[in-house]
């Protein structure tokens, strides 16, 4: 196990080195994304910030995500030191259309089960692979991935799991689990004390079932602990966080929990702008930026409103958001689903150039970075959370799924970059009232409070561009990442040779 706990060992100058200080050539380090663009997006910012390092990285995908990270990629400053391998998707998967290989093109969330449990008839493929590209320094896996850890013993080769969850989510969620402090309320919403961290308090309802039960059942309660036991049986974990953005929750995951933590955000600082919606001379491809640009000349501020590719919203929810967005008199941009793009066929006429609405694939921290863009409404999946933050955004939070819950406590309550929408009846997973989100709106753009937390995220946003910036804390965490998994693949090398 590494002796890794934020302990920077090394000299100033030994860390600035772009390669392993020991080593003779260049590392090789594999990177395998589960297949859905929230987990895949930041791996490849990883691999980003790999190549600057002189290193060689290889990506593993299926042969219709290929095209996809082929594009995000294309900008990257050392292109010819990356390749993609495609492996076959199984098909035939029972209630999965053939052709589905992400888990944003799936009929119903419902289906992700049966989704992740078919990933692992790809194995003998990645293995077949892994023995064709030879020497291979690490292999950063999505935890979703589990079967990779298997795969990783086989060669020798050490393994880290990725995913995407920040430090306060993963700590909280460990504290309430292993002290059982959600089997004592009644009810889902009562407010409950976390163990060792006495300012925060959450509810049942803030964390996903089926881990709300005394004995937690079900495929999706064995997918996910089979995921954290190959994780807590490999050599670290990738975190997409910076130590000056949650030091305590930081040292408790050092301290309370296995493997080590390598933080190394936020991740979305390595993309560079605009790099996915411009076209090779360089001008704007999209109709949103444009729409932002008109916006901008005219000198208004714009709310940005995005939900994931996961979450499913019911109709009269989203009635609610139409109709609350319309009242607001805010100009917004919205992204929504195509499946959900019929429920606001009337908006367009009623806002007119004062609102779009997007079904597309977009790039998200390019919108977040337009200087009319003022507001997000958001999810709080981690990704928006860190890019929000990055481009000094205020955060309207609104969780949907997952431990995105946890992630607008800690928004709104622990770093106090946002605002929290209201429930009707106040509970975490209530319904949003069309007048409830124009209050929340209002304040967010125009009010007091949304003026102190845009002001706090600004502060922030700075402390995430220092962290990744030579000499920051994240900067020297991945190169002593680096540094060391070289020299325990070369020790194991050696034993081996023995």
């Amino acid at each position: 196990m590494s002796t890794h706990k934020h302990k920077h060992i090394q000299s100033h100058k030994q860390m600035a080195s772009s390669l392993p200080v020991d080593s003779t050539h260049r590392p090789h380090i594999v990177l395998f994304p589960f297949m859905s663009k929230g987990h895949t997006i930041p791996l490849l910012h990883l691999a980003r910030m790999l190549v600057t390092r002189g290193i060689t990285v290889t990506i593993f995908t299926t042969k219709a995500n290929k095209p996809f990270i082929a594009q995000v990629l294309e900008t990257c400053p050392d292109g010819n030191s990356i390749s993609i391998i495609h492996l076959p998707f199984p098909s035939n998967i029972d209630g999965i259309p053939h052709g589905i290989e992400s888990t944003d093109k799936l009929p119903s969330i419902s289906l992700f089960p049966q989704f992740a449990a078919a990933t692992k008839h790809m194995q003998p493929h990645f293995e077949m692979s892994l023995k064709n590209l030879g020497n291979v320094t690490c292999i950063v896996s999505d935890g979703f991935l589990s079967w990779t850890l298997a795969s990783a013993n086989k060669f020798g080769i050490p393994r880290l799991s990725f995913y995407g969850m920040n430090a306060y989510s993963t700590a909280v969620q460990h504290s309430v689990t292993v002290n059982q402090s959600l089997w004592g309320p009644e009810s889902d919403d009562e407010l409950i004390t976390v163990p060792g961290f006495p300012w925060i308090q959450i509810t049942r309802n803030d964390i996903d079932y089926p881990f709300t039960q005394r004995n937690p059942s079900g495929p999706f309660h064995d997918f996910i602990m089979e995921s954290f036991v190959t994780s807590i049986n490999s050599y670290g974990t990738i975190v997409n966080t910076f130590q000056e953005l949650e030091p305590r929750f930081i040292d408790y995951i050092n301290r309370e929990m296995k493997p080590t933590p390598w933080c190394v955000g936020p991740l979305c600082l390595a993309e560079p702008f605009g790099c996915s919606d411009k076209q090779p001379n360089g001008s704007n491809s999209s109709k949103w930026i444009t729409w932002l640009d008109q916006k901008l000349l005219q000198g208004c501020s714009v709310l940005y409103v995005a939900f994931g590719s996961q979450a499913e919203i019911s109709t009269q929810q989203m009635e609610a958001i139409s109709k609350g967005l319309e009242q607001s008199e805010v100009n917004f941009l919205w992204v929504v689903r195509n499946c959900e793009s019929n429920v606001l066929s009337e908006l367009g006429d009623k806002v007119g150039d004062r609102g779009m609405i997007v079904t597309e694939w977009v790039n998200q921290m390019e919108i977040l970075k337009h200087e009319s863009v003022n507001g997000f409404v958001s999810h709080c999946g981690w990704n928006s959370v860190l890019e929000s933050i990055c481009a000094g955004v205020p955060i309207l939070a609104w969780p949907m799924m997952a431990e995105q819950p946890l992630n607008a406590r800690m928004v709104v309550d622990e770093i106090k970059i946002g605002l929290r929408v209201e429930t009707c009846d106040g509970s975490v997973r209530g319904f949003v009232k069309a007048d409830g989100l124009k209050k929340m709106v209002k304040e967010l753009m125009e009010g007091e409070k949304g003026k102190e937390v845009r002001k706090r995220v600004k502060e922030v946003g700075a402390a995430a561009k220092a962290a990744v910036a030579d000499g920051g804390s994240s900067w020297r965490t991945l190169n002593e990442l680096i540094n060391e998994v070289e020299s325990v693949r070369n020790k194991g090398k050696s034993d081996g040779e023995m």
